[in-house]
């Protein structure tokens, strides 16, 4: 446990940091021919040049609490910016990121570079007017994902999972048809209502579920019954579709296996 003395210097060696971005940020600003001032009405960096207000919102960590205050001083000018020490986005991916999020909330960014000797300042964003842009690539993929979906099979907000999407819901119905019918052709799966993706499916065969037996013909595998008795809930809901069907014709399919895989219900 942390104990009140080990706090406060920990917020002093943090407000330490953060005044040793002050005067790098200063200089910058100065050279632009900005005047300017620290700690004006609870702004950390105020700087005015030719009619254009300016505010910088220091912290050591970028998070949650500077881009409130960051957005509180949108109330007193659209130039705001957070001034960060360059450490403390060490990678390019969590640059790009907090780049992209500072755009939208049309905010500005200073980094400063505390290894160098005298430390340096440099402006990455400008505050600029954010126009949205939706991708229509991105939109269509998550609108067939959320489609080929039957139902909540996954937990929100659990990550590092096995996720059942669409497409393994889809290669699950395709096991299921195997497991309920034996060997099929992708032309019997597609009347049995698997869909155009049956094919590619069962010649991908991304999870192993499947076994080509001859030319155009498939038949399931242990992994995949396996997969049927692990996902039983799911499985259970394309066997009895299977059930309420008409078998289709000897030519598509092989040998009838109607018994019900172990765990399905």
């Amino acid at each position: 446990m942390t104990t009140k003395a080990e706090a406060r210097t920990a917020d002093a060696a943090g407000s330490r940091l953060e005044a040793d971005l002050f005067e790098p940020i200063r200089d910058h600003l100065q050279q632009q021919g900005f005047t300017v001032r620290a700690e004006v009405e609870h702004c950390d960096i105020v700087a005015y040049s030719e009619g254009r207000l300016l505010v910088v919102e220091l912290k050591r960590r970028f998070g949650v609490d500077v881009l409130i205050q960051a957005v509180a001083r949108q109330r007193i000018t659209q130039d705001v910016y957070i001034g960060l020490p360059r450490s403390a986005l060490r990678t390019r991916r969590k640059q790009r990121r907090v780049q992209r999020l500072l755009r939208r909330l049309e905010l500005g960014l200073i980094l400063v570079d505390l290894s160098r000797s005298p430390a340096t300042a440099h402006t990455m964003i400008e505050p600029t007017p954010f126009r949205r842009q939706i991708s229509s690539r991105l939109r269509a993929r998550v609108l067939e994902e959320m489609i080929g979906r039957s139902a909540v099979h996954n937990r929100g907000g659990v990550p590092a999972t096995k996720l059942m999407t669409a497409y393994r819901e889809n290669a699950l119905q395709v096991a299921c048809c195997l497991a309920q019918l034996g060997p099929l052709t992708p032309r019997a799966l597609r009347e049995l209502g698997c869909g155009s993706k049956s094919t590619s499916i069962l010649q991908r065969n991304v999870y192993g579920w499947y076994r080509r037996v001859s030319r155009g013909v498939y038949e399931l595998t242990p992994s995949g019954l396996h997969a049927i008795e692990e996902h039983a809930q799911i499985a259970a809901r394309y066997l009895d579709a299977l059930e309420a069907q008409s078998p289709v014709s000897e030519a598509d399919a092989g040998t009838m296996r109607v018994q019900r895989p172990r765990g399905t219900g």
